[in-house]
């Protein structure tokens, strides 16, 4: 048996990205050179560091309570800080054996049963209510990534589903159902090197429609946002930012595209001409979302724990918020740009507006950190006006939360998933809510009674879901490479 140092950074690295560390992951990743190693994570399947160190344990255990003559003893479960300490191993040996030198009589057939239950850790099968499982038949798998795929989106007016992978390409799915052209168009991302152009070998961790769907945006750890064309042409390439770019948004007139980077600042370019057309240096560490509220004005979040509010032209923020007590994850406006949502590693959600400086609600519920929100298309000014506002959280407590934004109060707690829940979307008539989680499954809920309508377990752990235009199709994404595509129609 042997291993490199460069499997063991390898598989630490892959455990902060789908624990949710990503910047970390990022700075272990430049520090360990993980990109100049020969390994293909595609091959390397979800908590596979937890699970060599589960096994890990589990021998340690085995040595502990298997005795010399073969048989068992049971000993208390061992944690893994105690399995590392070569003192304490031995003294649970000792101990183990004066237990068994003690018993006057050997475990009877009964004893022996429940001994081996207390003692096994058993996984519970996950709980679907009965006829929502959805069937193969109706899952279309897309393959062609060779790496992790973090995230996919649906073209706003027909049925192309981009992704983008750790791979270092974006890709375009055709899922019209008419069509006869190929079913991908492989977007690669590459950089000058030498005067010739060389795979970037970075992660796509970000993209956008505009609102016609005529050009995609995506962003990169190489610290390029790109714009390309439905056909998988390149348009225009984006290069202000010194480190990767975690988020980036079009605006409603499709004029200007925003991006916020690892090098702490959020940029407004100018789409039609690919220059940067302001940067906003606020934040104090790297800005990690950020969100429209109208053509001009935008928020952005960061580490930092502050959100600022911001328009073009303007060298100072319009506003800023204070209030989280750890990094900001994401940050979303409600329909008509009037209440702005952040979720953070505090754990807590808040409600923002405009005309106070402190928050209007602080929602707490979760138990750990919240990854993503998402409001509702529904209430004022949205296609459903007649529909309540609702805004959902998803966080690494595996749970998603739907929230009547007006009272402040959480009015169902969704609990089917098992392991973070990274992704959640609300069908365009807000009707149902779409979640994925890293325990592999994709759940759709109604989101009026909160419960399971639809499930579906892909082969890996689940980084994005989306909704087509029509509500008929739910795409994902995820850790295995794999992007999927759920068909809803009867």
């Amino acid at each position: 048996m042997s291993f490199s140092s460069d499997e063991v950074n390898f598989l630490v690295y892959r455990y902060l990205q789908e624990s949710g560390f990503v910047h970390s992951a990022y700075t272990f990743g430049i520090e360990s050179h993980i990109s100049q190693s020969n390994i293909n994570g595609a091959l390397v399947p979800p908590a596979a560091l937890l699970n060599i160190i589960q096994k890990g344990l589990q021998y340690t255990e085995a040595e502990i309570s298997i005795a010399e003559d073969g048989s068992e003893r049971c000993i208390e479960t061992l944690s893994l800080i105690d399995a590392v300490m070569p003192d304490v191993v031995e003294s649970r040996k000792q101990a183990a054996v004066k237990t068994q030198n003690v018993k006057s009589e050997p475990s009877n057939t009964n004893g022996e049963g429940e001994t081996s239950q207390s003692c096994t850790n058993h996984t519970t099968n996950m709980e679907v209510d009965g006829g929502v499982e959805i069937p193969s038949s109706k899952a279309t798998i897309l393959r062609g990534h060779e790496s992790e795929v973090f995230i996919c989106a649906w073209n706003p007016t027909n049925d192309l589903l981009a992704s983008g992978s750790g791979d270092s390409t974006a890709r375009i799915w055709n899922m019209n159902d008419n069509s006869n052209s190929a079913n991908q168009l492989v977007l690669r991302h590459c950089i000058q090197r030498g005067g010739t152009e060389v795979p970037s070998n970075k992660d796509v961790t970000s993209l956008d429609w505009n609102c016609e769907g005529t050009l995609l945006a995506t962003g990169s750890y190489d610290g390029y946002a790109r714009i390309w064309s439905t056909d998988g042409r390149l348009v225009n390439t984006l290069g202000q930012h010194k480190g990767p770019i975690f988020a980036l948004k079009w605006n409603k007139r499709g004029n200007y595209i925003l991006s916020a980077g690892v090098d702490k600042t959020t940029i407004i370019w100018d789409a039609s001409s690919g220059n940067a057309t302001q940067q906003f240096a606020f934040h104090s560490a790297p800005a990690l979302d950020v969100d429209w509220q109208s053509n001009q004005t935008f928020a952005s979040c960061s580490t930092d724990q502050c959100i600022h509010v911001c328009r073009l032209g303007m060298d100072r923020p319009m506003k800023t918020f204070q209030g989280h007590t750890n990094e900001v994850n994401a940050i979303k406006w409600d329909p008509q740009g009037q209440l702005l949502a952040s979720c953070s590693d505090d754990m807590t959600l808040k409600i923002w507006n405009m005309r106070q400086d402190s928050c209007v609600h602080d929602l707490q519920a979760h138990s750990k950190e919240i990854y993503t929100i998402k409001w509702s298309p529904t209430g004022p000014g949205t296609n459903n006006p007649n529909v309540p506002l609702i805004l959902s959280s998803a966080s690494f407590d595996s749970t998603v939360r739907l929230w009547e934004v007006e009272r402040g109060t959480c009015i169902h707690t969704l609990t089917k998933h098992q392991e973070p829940v990274y992704s959640v979307a609300f069908s365009p008539d807000g009707k149902y809510l779409a979640s994925g989680s890293f325990d592999k499954c994709v759940h759709i809920w109604n989101v009026q009674s909160g419960s399971l309508v639809h499930s579906y377990k892909g082969t890996g752990g689940i980084f994005e879901v989306c909704w087509n235009h029509r509500g008929d199709k739910v795409g994902a994404s995820a850790s295995d490479g794999s992007v999927f595509v759920l068909d809803l129609r009867k």
